[in-house]
């Protein structure tokens, strides 16, 4: 007797990301970059996996995205979506974004095994350019969708000069059409987007799923810090303008400054010493900031802080600081009727419905520009994605696409 799965959503699924697996440009590592070699066979996977799952019609638009349409109590009705995005980073994971894709072909074909019709159409979109790793965009299959996308957007190229325009061409796209992929907001009632949490909150708070409230706003700094180099063996303590230790403090007052407020997280990721010698003091100093925040108000408030403590610590110690703006998106707040829904779900199940925003972007964030999204993470080990070490479990893949099902069902347009 074969034994069944106690998780059957979850194996169906967790058997769907084994085969998707397979599909990179680089043996023994998962990399499915936008538009190459693997992503074209990908794409030939997930249309076999929709029409497999019960989709009513299936294809691929403009740019690489490809649509599984499962009709409504009649045709033509408003569709809820439901995606996510099946390119990678280099040496990727097997889940990040490829289980949103996942997630809803088998909704669809849990919907379908039963002959069920709701009241409105489902779509499962796989998205093909989330990561922007190729080419220097974003979110370009998607934003092409919400209809946000400009035309000059298609001249970004990739390390070998190749324009996303021309790849499109070369794979047998036409980029002509771009316009044309704008959904009308009459024809569309929601976007909802499964992904694992690439954090490790729910797995410390020992979680299967968590609700989305908003994917962050970011504010990116480079600063640079200008002292005073000299002789590491001559010039007295008391009379130095190290630019480093200057620098440092600075990098730990953004720290405070970050732990203060539970939903901020502020980053020194890059930090350079020049001349970066072993007996010279450092005269300059160049770091970067990222801050994050789900409201943009409060990530505003917190940048002026970094900003007034940074300048009070140069003058104390009578150093220069400049501070060059790099790039600023506003946060991405998720519909509340979607926050609500997936909450109720979560709790019908007995789970204790975790909110908590995204310091990530997503999909998501070009549809909100289209129709009210939402978001639901699953927990992944050690919070680790982007990476051959990401990892999940066909448990809580079953949850969460149990959840998803329950919400989709029961959704009010």
């Amino acid at each position: 007797m074969t034994k069944l799965s106690p998780n059957p959503l979850g194996a169906r699924a967790f058997e769907r990301l084994e085969a998707l697996r397979a599909y990179t440009d680089e043996p023994g590592k998962i990399t499915r970059l936008y538009l190459s070699p693997s992503h074209i066979k990908s794409i030939d996977f997930i249309v076999d996996e929709m029409r497999q799952a019960g989709c009513d019609s299936v294809h691929v638009d403009a740019l690489g995205t490809v649509v599984g349409r499962y009709e409504g109590k009649t045709q033509g009705l408003p569709a809820l979506l439901i995606g996510s995005h099946i390119d990678t980073v280099v040496d990727g994971g097997a889940y990040d974004g490829a289980l949103g894709v996942i997630a809803g072909i088998g909704v669809v074909e849990a919907l379908h095994q039963k002959g069920e019709r709701l009241d409105f159409a489902v779509e499962i979109l796989g998205f093909g350019d989330e990561e922007n790793v190729r080419f220097p965009a974003n979110l370009t299959s998607s934003r092409a969708f919400a209809g946000t996308l400009p035309d000059s957007a298609l001249e970004a190229r990739d390390e070998s000069g190749i324009s996303i325009r021309e790849a499109l061409l070369a794979n047998g796209f036409d980029p002509s059409k771009m316009k044309s992929l704008k959904r009308d907001p009459k024809d569309v009632i929601g976007y909802v987007e499964i992904h694992i949490e690439q954090g490790p909150v729910l797995e410390a708070e020992n979680l299967p799923v968590g609700v989305v409230t908003a994917i962050n706003g970011a504010t990116r700094l480079a600063l640079t810090v200008k002292g005073e180099p000299g002789h590491a063996g001559t010039v007295p303590m008391a009379m130095r303008h190290d630019a480093l230790t200057a620098a440092s403090e600075m990098a730990l007052a953004i720290e405070r400054i970050g732990r203060a407020h539970e939903t901020v997280v502020a980053t020194v990721g890059r930090f350079q010493a020049y001349p970066g010698a072993v007996n010279v003091i450092p005269g300059e100093v160049r770091f970067s900031l990222d801050t994050r925040a789900p409201d943009d108000g409060l990530r505003e408030k917190i940048v002026t802080m970094i900003e007034a403590e940074c300048k009070t610590i140069a003058a104390r110690r009578q150093v220069q600081l400049q501070i060059e703006p790099l790039s600023s998106a506003k946060a991405t707040p998720m519909a509340q009727t979607f926050i609500a829904g997936l909450s109720d779900a979560i709790g019908r199940r007995q789970i204790s419905p975790r909110l908590l925003p995204s310091g990530a972007g997503h999909d998501a964030m070009a549809m909100a520009d289209l129709c009210p999204a939402g978001m639901m993470f699953v927990r992944c080990k050690g919070g680790i994605s982007h990476s051959p070490l990401e990892s999940m479990t066909e448990a809580d893949c079953d949850t969460a696409i149990d959840v998803l099902l329950d919400f989709v069902r029961r959704y009010q347009k």
